[in-house]
């Protein structure tokens, strides 16, 4: 009989989990898309290409949440911001958000790591790239490279700044244990 309880208890916590991470899921997918879609939106080139700084809410997403939630938060608001706001862009958006959160660790009790450091670096590539592929998919056009890498380098770059400022100012805090230390 016990073992019954304690079993049914676990499931609980479980499913508590389980709904925390779907809700903080929600939550930073609806930032996100607020984020990416109107605050620091800046559109460049003719193809309805965007500037802004949504990324650095993926990122706090992915060093926050477990990867498939994380990727889920990155997918539904990077593609929804797209949606709202250029929506030729939505298919390629949704794979590359998604592939940016995966260097990024959540394993640790601290946001700002070296780790989540050189995984914005590593996000710049696969956002850049990915963009540059798209680009030529959608519109046959190798010759943009170099534009696609420097609207990239200033995307990246300024959510890599936004990330870290926002990480620091919550390890100050504490907040992510606060927060996120019993899940």
């Amino acid at each position: 009989m016990k073992t019954g309880i304690k079993e049914n208890k676990m499931a609980e916590v479980k499913e508590g989990e389980k709904l925390k991470y779907l809700t903080t899921a929600g939550i930073m997918a609806a930032l996100i898309t607020l984020m990416t879609a109107y605050i620091c939106h800046v559109p460049v080139g003719t193809n309805g290409g965007y500037i802004h700084f949504g990324d650095s809410l993926i990122y706090l997403a992915a060093v926050l949440l477990p990867t498939p939630y994380a990727l889920g938060a990155a997918a539904i608001g990077g593609g929804l911001a797209d949606l709202l706001t250029a929506p030729v862009w939505v298919p390629a958006t949704i794979v590359i958000k998604m592939l940016i959160t995966i260097p990024f660790t959540n394993r640790s009790k601290k946001i700002i790591t070296t780790r989540n450091v050189i995984a914005t670096v590593i996000a710049y590539f696969i956002s850049g790239i990915g963009y540059f592929i798209a680009e030529y998919i959608l519109f046959g056009s190798w010759s943009v490279f170099l534009v696609s890498m420097s609207q990239s380098l200033i995307q990246s770059g300024g959510s890599a700044v936004f990330f870290v400022i926002f990480g620091l100012a919550l390890d100050k805090v504490q907040a992510k244990n606060r927060f996120f230390g019993d899940w």
